[in-house]
Order: structure tokens, then sequence, then C-alpha cells
């Protein structure tokens, strides 16, 4: 799913788009190791993690809340659910098929998520902008 990837149908399509706009989000908002992992074939449930980290809870909820501006307005989508939002420790935005979580930087080491979901091909490439 980068990027410059070729889309073969409009669901594929539609998670490209938004995995694109959740990092520019991200990383307009100076997250750090802004990744995602690719989980189609892995997982039926959903086809994608963006995962982002911040430095504290105020830059975590900028992170998140720019994710959710962002999405809307490229996709005109709102996330189906929010969770974490008063701790902002790791807040994350549930779109279906894509979950996007923004921690904070030991919420992230101590979850591990990119060492639970090692199968999955992960991409920390720049958003096309």
């Amino acid at each position: 799913m980068t990027s410059g990837e070729v889309a073969r149908d409009p669901h594929t399509s539609f998670v490209a788009a938004l995995t694109n706009a959740a990092m520019m989000a991200a990383e307009d908002k100076l997250s750090t190791d802004t990744v995602v992992l690719d989980l189609r074939g892995l997982v039926d449930s959903f086809d994608a993690l963006v995962l982002a980290s911040g430095r504290n809870d105020r830059q975590v909820r900028a992170i998140a809340e720019e994710v959710e501006r962002l999405v809307e307005l490229a996709l005109d989508v709102k996330p189906v659910r929010v969770e974490g939002w008063t701790a902002a420790e790791w807040i994350a935005l549930d779109y279906g098929d894509v979950i996007v979580h923004v921690f904070d930087e030991a919420a992230r080491e101590y979850y591990d998520l990119e060492h639970l979901w090692s199968a999955a091909p992960a991409y920390r490439h720049e958003p096309v902008r």
C-alpha cells in the first residue's frame, strides 16, 4: 500500500487514500515513527493499521485531532469509534478497514504492535503531498 500503488478496486483505493491521509496528518503534527502495517491476508476484520507516536498527551491528542480532520476533509469519513481520548496515552480511531493508533512513546513501546504484527509488511514512506 504505497502512495504510488495502482489500485485495482475501489476498496483498495479507499484504504490507500485513508492510510495516506492519516500518515500526512500525523506527520503534519510532528509524529515520530509513523508506519502503516498492511494486514490484508492476515486478518479478515480490517486491512491496515496506522501507528504514530507523540511525545506527550497534548501531542497525542493533536495528532489524533489532525487525523480526524484531514481524513474527513479528504474522504468525507469520520471514525466509527474513538477510544482513549481522556488519558491520551493511546488513542485509537476506528475507520472500519483502517485503524489509526496514536501512542505516547511509553505506551507504544509497551504494547509493541509492530512486533505483534511482525508478519505484516510495514511502510514507513513519506506520504505524497
